[in-house]
């Protein structure tokens, strides 16, 4: 590597511009307009936890015990690369969080699926109960690994979920990652699907692909959905 390569990476790295991050492979299958993308999502192996909190409280929570997990919270004790995005969304089977995402949106997190677990009793991992919604944070896992290779989990709250093939709508924005931000792209794509073939499979989830000290302008947001025609 150049030293000028070295220096504009760590510039890069600075104010928050990604620089060789992994990312899930996806072609893009059409465009609508110059605001969404549909995109063709290839079969990916990724680590969840739901935590039940509010919005803000989740992203923060789930993200932490996600990173003990790639940073060495493991059996094998490895140290696992860091993907972008970070999705979060409502867990599904929890009404209060679906009813809303179904309005607007998360960010990379969604309600639960299951009911069970530690999370669905009210508690996460820092004991904190928010408002009762029940949210899933996903990391996805980089390519190279398989179910059977990928290090176990030290935390039984992450789940190792084989995410299948699958079409995705999706609005990229920059600047403010605020719940109302992202509800309003979430509601900006569920009107333009509206005037397309496109209909929404599922509920959205946000999606974030830059650390927090990012400048905003510089952000990489996300709001996507599953669609089908």
């Amino acid at each position: 590597m150049s030293i000028v390569t070295s220096i504009l990476q760590g510039t890069a790295g600075v104010v928050g511009i990604r620089s060789g991050t992994e990312e899930p492979r996806y072609e893009v299958v059409e465009r609508i307009g110059d605001t969404v993308e549909i995109r063709r999502y290839a079969p990916r192996l990724a680590a969840d936890v739901t935590v039940v909190a509010d919005e803000m409280a989740a992203r923060s929570l789930g993200f932490r015990r996600l990173a003990r997990f790639i940073f060495g919270a493991n059996r094998a004790r490895d140290t696992i690369a860091m993907t972008a995005p970070v999705t979060v969304a409502p867990a599904a089977g929890d009404a209060a969080a679906s009813e809303r995402i179904a309005m607007t949106a998360p960010v990379a997190q969604r309600p639960a699926a299951d009911e069970s677990g530690t999370e669905a009793s009210g508690t996460d991992a820092s004991g904190t109960g928010g408002d009762g919604r029940r949210w899933t944070i996903r990391f996805t896992m980089p390519a190279a690994f398989t179910r059977d290779t990928l290090p176990v989990p030290d935390d039984a709250g992450i789940a190792i979920v084989e995410v299948p093939a699958e079409t995705v709508a999706v609005v990229t924005f920059s600047g403010s990652t605020a719940p109302e931000a992202v509800q309003h792209q979430a509601r900006l794509l569920t009107r333009i699907l509206a005037t397309s073939p496109w209909r929404p499979a599922g509920p959205p989830a946000a999606q974030f692909y830059d650390p927090p000290w990012t400048l905003p302008f510089l952000r990489r947001n996300e709001v996507a959905v599953r669609v089908e025609r």
